[in-house]
């Protein structure tokens, strides 16, 4: 692929970096889970960067590939991958403006989303992006009426896991 294809690749990617910060905090408990999940999430959209035909926006292909990498990624064993050589060495994502860690109340809630099934955990993601229910719907193959249950089902069980905790918010 030429330079010009990485230069707009990478241009793209930054522009919808906090997909990346989001989907890893949400599937990987710890800062060197999180941050090897956010590399195979990389390498991913890198080698399916090529097919991707823009029919939909970039950001929706980049929260399926996020979301399926993630839900694989953490399926096999936490090895790093050794496939690693086709993709350029120097795909940095630029950091995270912020600090999750400084905002107890994310980390409490952050916490409770680790507890979730892995669709549950789509579902939230999708919300926490500022989806509809019908898009939600859509990128889950569900119906709209479905999505909307099983988010409000979704938020319901995050109360209950963080009264469980004991933190107040």
């Amino acid at each position: 692929m030429s330079s010009q294809t990485e230069t707009d690749f990478l241009k793209l990617v930054n522009q919808h970096k906090g997909i990346l910060y989001k989907a890893s905090r949400i599937y990987a408990d710890s800062l060197e889970d999180r941050e090897d999940l956010q590399q195979e999430i990389l390498i991913q959209l890198w080698k399916s960067y090529q097919n991707f035909k823009g029919n939909s926006e970039f950001s929706t292909w980049m929260y399926r590939v996020a979301i399926n990498t993630a839900i694989t990624y953490l399926k096999k064993e936490k090895k790093r991958t050794d496939n690693q050589t086709d993709v350029p060495h120097y795909f940095e994502v630029q950091n995270e403006d912020y600090n999750p860690s400084k905002d107890r109340q994310l980390e409490v809630f952050y916490t409770a989303v680790q507890e979730l099934k892995a669709l549950e955990k789509a579902i939230i993601f999708y919300f926490m992006e500022g989806m509809s229910h019908k898009e939600i719907g859509d990128n889950l193959g569900l119906s709209e009426g479905n999505a909307r249950v099983k988010l409000n089902r979704t938020k319901e069980k995050i109360q209950q896991i963080i009264k469980k905790s004991g933190y107040e918010f």
